[in-house]
């Protein structure tokens, strides 16, 4: 690989950088980041006036669905999507078939996602925090760890039983990864189908009232506190509830962070009417009140990161009865396009804060290395158009599975490239 990037405006959270800059890369690394270098014999010139230059996103809640469920997505079909959505790393979470429970299936997790679409997507996985994620007893971490596991959830299911949640924080605290809760208290959600309240009343839907979601955060920050070296994770917050529990944790100085996808900070229940099955997921879409908490928390820094729960399902699997198909939706190709869309150009968000919402603070969550552009450093980098316009066609995803409730949306801001382990992708 010799690569001369040529204009880019270089956004970098973590050194400040925000600089018109063109940066040479020889065999993946950083060789010369100058103000303007000319065209070395044998390097290729990619223009990037007008785009941004970005260290690389990652994805850190990904269901790529291998091993056990791959008519629905596969770690290949998984990382294709991911790379066109402007990835270059995912974490892959655990309720496969078998989960990812003990040492072997999280080495075929890392290894498989190595050895395909050129390795150009980093693959983690997510151990489970319990055997078969069944919430009986701890699954084993100290293997799972030196797997290459960079965090411990039972997603998909909580981990309900108090006194398991206790042992999987004090266990994880000796590997420095977080334990990432699907915050519910299951008892209070069984068979229901969208948010409880008055549109799921009008609809005749069984509800998942929210105060599941923020009884379990708030049961969680209690055991935090008596484990206070663990780190906890809440997957995927929706309610205003639970987001001002997180809001107290922090400021009380606890080791708590947390992330939103898209679709919580851009649906609201409503949109359930059209008895879109692509509507349909766990937690599900809340009220306008939710929404707007959700960009709230991005603005003031209670939410950490933007993550997809990419949760890929089939054409047949996804065509039932509203109350009987499964929860989950695509996300890895929207992503950078709601963000952008939604965060940067509403200004809930500045650029440089999307970004670390996207790389910076999920690698630090992860204990991830953080990406550096320095001269010797790996190349790293996400490249992004602000200003793209382009419209969802469910159809042309990377993703083995369609199931996105954005099919027509018009987007501004869009990833048009990557660059990672010496390989490069551009649209």
């Amino acid at each position: 690989m010799k690569l001369l990037l040529k204009g880019g405006r270089l956004v970098d959270p973590a050194s400040g950088r925000d600089e018109t800059v063109d940066i040479q890369i020889l065999d993946g690394r950083i060789e010369r980041i100058a103000g303007s270098i000319s065209l070395p014999k044998g390097f290729e010139e990619i223009d990037l006036r007008g785009k941004i230059i970005a260290p690389g996103f990652i994805d850190m809640h990904v269901h790529l669905r291998e091993p056990g469920y791959e008519h629905k997505e596969t770690i290949e079909s998984g990382c294709r999507s991911a790379a066109a959505g402007g990835f270059t790393a995912v974490c892959c979470m655990p309720n496969t078939n078998p989960a990812i429970d003990d040492e072997s299936v999280a080495r075929y997790v890392h290894e498989k996602g190595k050895s395909v679409c050129d390795g150009i997507v980093d693959v983690y996985p997510i151990g489970a925090a319990t055997k078969g994620r069944k919430g009986t007893e701890l699954a084993p971490m100290a293997e799972l760890a030196q797997a290459g596991a960079v965090g411990f959830s039972d997603d998909g299911s909580p981990i309900a039983s108090a006194e398991i949640m206790r042992r999987a924080l004090e266990y994880s605290s000796m590997y420095g990864v977080p334990v990432i809760q699907h915050a519910e208290e299951p008892t209070m959600t069984q068979d229901g189908s969208m948010n409880e309240g008055a549109t799921s009343t009008r609809l005749g839907i069984l509800g998942i009232p929210p105060i599941a979601e923020e009884l379990m955060v708030a049961r969680d920050i209690i055991l935090l506190g008596y484990v206070p070296k663990a780190r906890y994770h809440v997957a995927h917050i929706s309610t205003k509830g639970a987001l001002r529990h997180v809001r107290k944790a922090k400021s009380d100085g606890m080791n708590i962070t947390c992330d939103v996808t898209p679709h919580h900070f851009t649906l609201q229940e409503e949109v359930v009417a059209s008895f879109d099955t692509n509507t349909k997921m766990n937690p599900p879409l809340r009220t306008k009140e939710d929404v707007a908490a959700m960009k709230e928390g991005l603005r003031d820094g209670t939410i950490d990161a933007i993550a997809t729960d990419h949760a890929p399902h089939t054409i047949d699997e996804k065509e039932v009865e509203y109350t009987q198909a499964p929860f989950g939706i695509v996300g890895l190709e929207t992503s950078v396009g709601l963000c952008m869309t939604e965060l940067v150009h509403k200004k809930v968000l500045t650029l440089i804060q999307m970004i670390q919402k996207l790389s910076t603070n999920p690698r630090t969550i992860l204990s991830l290395p953080a990406i550096k552009f320095n001269e010797g450093e790996m190349a790293n980098i996400t490249v992004l158009d602000p200003d793209l316009n382009w419209t969802v066609d469910s159809a042309t995803l990377r993703s083995k599975s369609k199931n996105s409730p954005f099919n027509g949306y018009r987007l501004k801001g869009k990833a048009v490239g990557i660059i990672n382990n010496g390989k490069m992708l551009f649209s």
